[in-house]
C-alpha cells in the first residue's frame, strides 16, 4: 500500500497547519510500512495547499526516513520541461533511490491559473496539453546521467538537468482516461489510473495498458496501481461522519459550485447534501473505502484482486472534529494506522 496526500486545508487551519499536519501523516506512513508517499499538484483552491510538488516532497524527504516520496502527479503542461527535470534530479540526489516524479497532462487548476503558471503560454496557439507526449520525453532525456545534446551554431552542447547524476527517479504516467494509458504502454513505462478522481473506466483503462504495452529496459513487466478515498475508522457510522467533510468538497467539485476549505465534521452535518446532489454523494461514496478496520481491508483487498494492481494508494480523506489540534489530523493517521494493521492480521 501507498499513501496519496492533497495537503486538505481545513475551515479552522492556515495553510501553515495544513503543511504540519502532512508532515506527521507522512511519519506516520513511514513507520508502518507503506510503500510510497506522493503528494498531488493543485492551484487556486481554498481547500487544498499541494501546490508545488517539489517543495512538498524535499519536506517529506527529509521529514521521513524510508518511505519512497514522489508526485502524483506533477502536471507537466503548466511547467517547462526542463524546470521539472532539475527539480527531481536535484531531489533524487538528495535522497537517492527515494524520489518517484509522477507526470500528469490535466492542468489541476483553472484556466486562468493555467494561464499564469505558463506566463500566458499557450495564448499565441500553442497548445501544451497537446504536446505533452513530447514533454514527457523530453523530462525522461533530460534526467539521464548523459543528458542530451542541442545543436545551435553548428556545435553540440550538452544539456543535463544536473552535472553528475548517479541515479534517477523512478517516472510514472498517471491518468484518468485511456490516454495516459496508451501513452505509459508505448514509452514502456510504469501507469496509476487515478480511481478516486474517475472512479469509472478503472479496468477498461488497465486492461488497455497491459495489452499494448511494450517492454523497456528500465520496465521490462507493465507495473500498474490505482488510488482510492478511504476512511477508516472504529465503526462504519463514525467513519461515514469523517467522510461527510471530503464528500461535500468533491461535489462543490463536480457541480462546479464555490468551493471552500475543508469543513469540521460538525459543521458538514449542519450542512448536509443538498436534495438535488444526493444521487451524486451516494455514488462517490460507494467507491470510496469507508468502513471500519476489517471491512475497509476486505474493500482494499478486492480493489487489488478485481483490477490486479501491483500497489493500492490510499488517499486519506477523512475529516476533523471540532476541537482537534489544527497541526494534527488524526482521522487521516488513523485510518492509514486502522487499515495497515488490519490488513496485516
Amino acid at each position: 500500500m501507498s499513501v496519496l496526500d492533497l495537503v486538505p486545508v481545513r475551515a479552522d487551519q492556515s495553510t501553515r497547519d495544513a503543511v504540519s499536519a502532512s508532515r506527521s501523516l507522512a511519519q506516520v506512513a513511514d513507520r508502518l510500512g507503506f510503500r510510497r508517499y506522493w503528494v498531488a499538484e493543485h492551484h487556486n483552491m481554498p481547500g487544498v495547499a499541494a501546490t508545488n510538488p517539489p517543495v512538498l516532497i524535499a519536506m517529506i524527504a527529509a521529514a521521513t526516513s524510508r518511505i519512497r516520496v514522489g508526485s502524483g502527479g506533477v502536471m507537466l503542461p503548466n511547467h517547462a520541461p526542463l524546470v521539472v527535470a532539475e527539480q527531481f534530479a536535484l531531489l533524487e540526489a538528495a535522497h537517492p533511490g527515494r524520489i518517484d516524479l509522477g507526470i500528469g497532462r490535466a492542468p489541476g487548476t483553472d484556466p486562468l491559473t493555467r494561464y499564469a503558471l505558463r506566463d500566458g503560454a499557450g495564448s499565441s496557439g500553442e497548445d501544451p496539453v497537446a504536446r505533452f507526449p513530447e514533454y514527457v520525453d523530453d523530462v525522461r532525456l533530460l534526467l539521464s546521467p548523459d543528458g542530451v545534446g542541442m545543436q545551435v551554431g553548428g556545435r553540440l552542447h550538452p544539456l543535463r538537468a544536473t552535472p553528475a547524476a548517479r541515479s534517477t527517479p523512478d517516472v510514472w504516467l498517471l491518468g484518468s482516461s485511456d490516454y495516459s494509458a496508451r501513452l505509459a504502454a508505448e514509452r514502456g513505462l510504469p501507469y496509476v489510473f487515478a480511481h478516486h478522481f474517475a472512479g469509472r473506466g478503472t479496468a477498461e483503462a488497465l486492461g488497455l495498458y497491459r495489452s499494448a504495452y511494450r517492454p523497456s529496459p528500465e520496465h521490462p513487466e507493465p507495473r500498474t496501481f490505482l488510488t482510492v478515498n478511504a476512511v477508516v475508522a472504529d465503526t462504519y457510522a463514525e467513519a461515514q461522519r469523517l467522510a461527510l467533510p471530503n464528500q461535500q468538497a468533491m461535489v462543490a467539485l463536480r457541480t462546479g459550485s464555490d468551493l471552500f476549505a475543508q469543513r469540521l465534521v460538525e459543521d458538514a452535518e449542519e450542512v448536509g447534501i443538498a436534495l438535488e446532489h444526493e444521487r451524486l454523494a451516494a455514488a462517490m461514496l460507494r467507491r470510496w473505502v469507508i468502513g471500519d478496520p476489517a471491512a475497509a481491508a476486505a474493500q482494499v483487498r478486492a480493489l487489488a484482486a478485481t483490477y490486479e494492481v501491483d500497489e493500492v494508494m490510499i488517499h486519506p480523506v477523512a475529516g476533523a472534529h471540532v476541537g482537534t489540534p489544527r497541526e494534527a489530523s488524526p482521522a487521516r493517521e488513523a485510518t492509514l494506522e486502522l487499515l495497515a494493521h488490519a490488513l496485516s492480521d
